[in-house]
């Protein structure tokens, strides 16, 4: 018993010493890690089957991260590891980007040209069984672990989808997944569209060759989709905010309790398309680094933003490596953005989280999900996934064909610049929507 008493022991205060340089613990906090290590020694003596003490340490080390924020986390070095190879931008499995949803693992994504986009996944399929695993109520990282192995071995993924009665299954083979996260072409106008789908290492580098390439095509105007572009990498959003201003200018300032976490991030020298008509789309899967960029252009009138409300995740997270190998993702501070103000409202519970577009249209949750499946077949014309929508079934992207009449109209600066104009295309949706709910209901 004193030896399990021990052990427990050792491994708790190494894992807390580990963390000593971030918070001086007073003598309440070693009170109740007395009574931590306490209740895990009566569990590992008397619990009904026997028990691993390094379980019930990691199980407690996530206890208490989840009380913090649903963004900061708790890695074990397997799940550190495969963080890392995501964030440059590769690693081996089919493809998927997901999230818990109502104790359901559900895709918010496929990526393009990946075995599961290829096979037909869709966003808000909810993943039922991996393999022959139950995925009910499993985490995210336990599903991740699962989907990802060694290229060219097979993975089993049951999936359930709204519109459809019986469930699906796919048989995928593992690929090396390279994460393309810039799609591109050129529409109507000599307008370039470019849809980013999140900031990894290698996004801005993309993203200025994409736009090099439109510039010897004589580009006119840009559309950047940032829908459902759940962030990334601050360093990545700053530096293609740059892409777009004529000097260095504060994109982003960030606020943490600690006194060195105040920081100022500003954009590098000359950008090359300061002058170009911009156009940013967001909705309410546009979080983080999609914030910083349809913030800070919206602040500095660099651009027009159009869509919906975005998600509200405006916190600064920290990876710091433990001696174990693990990793806590921390949050540390909070952003804000040039204007000064911040992309969440912590302290107060009455304010709407989040950035607030130019021009807001309302899009259902059915039609988004059928519009992110439209919208690959404009990059992918001659290797269209199984899951594409029909011509018959499609609908208009309304707000695409907004920032497209916008151009043509060739009123981008001049929104920006005159509120009163801002005002009356503002109505004009509201007018347009309200339209669309009369025609609905007589059709009901």
């Amino acid at each position: 018993m004193k030896a399990v008493k021990k052990m427990i022991l050792t491994v708790v205060l190494t894992l807390f010493f580990a963390c000593a340089n971030i918070f001086a613990a007073g003598d309440e906090t070693y009170d109740k890690l007395r009574l931590m290590i306490d209740v895990m020694e009566i569990i590992n003596v008397n619990y009904v089957t026997e028990t691993n003490p390094r379980d019930l340490v990691i199980g407690a080390i996530n206890g208490i991260v989840r009380t913090l924020d649903p963004f900061s986390q708790y890695m074990l070095e397997k799940d550190y590891k495969d963080m890392k190879s995501e964030t440059e931008g590769a690693y081996s499995g089919i493809g998927l980007r997901i999230m818990v949803k109502n104790g359901f693992i559900t895709v918010v994504s496929p990526l393009p040209d990946t075995p599961a986009y290829k096979a037909g996944i869709l966003p808000e399929d909810r993943i039922i069984k991996i393999d022959d695993k139950s995925a009910v109520n499993m985490s995210s990282d336990e599903a991740v672990n699962l989907m990802r192995g060694k290229a060219g071995t097979k993975v089993k993924i049951t999936v359930s989808r709204d519109s459809v009665r019986e469930d699906f299954e796919f048989v995928l083979t593992r690929e090396k997944i390279k994460i393309e996260t810039v799609r591109y072409t050129m529409l109507e106008d000599k307008t370039a569209y470019i849809r980013l789908s999140e900031f990894n290492a290698q996004s801005a580098s993309d993203l200025q060759k994409a736009l090099a390439g439109f510039a010897k095509q004589g580009m006119k105007a840009l559309v950047l989709d940032l829908r459902n572009n759940p962030g990334g990498l601050l360093d990545s959003a700053v530096e293609i905010c740059g892409m777009f201003l004529e000097e260095p200018t504060l994109i982003l300032t960030t606020k943490g309790r600690v006194e060195e976490m105040k920081k100022e991030y500003f954009s590098k020298g000359r950008g090359e398309h300061t002058d170009i008509p911009f156009i940013i789309l967001v909705n309410r899967g546009s979080a983080s680094a999609s914030e910083i960029v349809a913030g800070a252009m919206q602040d500095l009138k660099r651009a027009l933003i159009i869509g919906s409300h975005t998600f509200g995740k405006g916190s600064v997270q920290t990876v710091i490596p433990l001696s174990d190998g693990s990793a806590l993702r921390l949050t540390i501070a909070r952003y804000y953005l040039p204007s000064g103000r911040p992309i969440v409202h912590f302290d107060n519970k009455n304010a709407k989280n989040g950035i607030t577009p130019d021009i807001e249209i309302t899009v259902k949750p059915a039609d988004e999900v059928r519009l992110y499946s439209q919208s690959e077949m404009i990059f992918s014309k001659d290797k269209a996934p199984k899951s594409k929508v029909e011509d018959k079934d499609k609908i208009e992207d309304r707000v695409l064909a907004k920032a497209l009449e916008i151009i043509r109209e060739n009123k981008v600066k001049e929104i920006i610049s005159n509120p009163n104009l801002l005002a009356a295309e503002r109505e004009k949706i509201k007018n347009d929507e309200k339209d669309e709910n009369k025609e609905e209901n007589i059709d009901e």
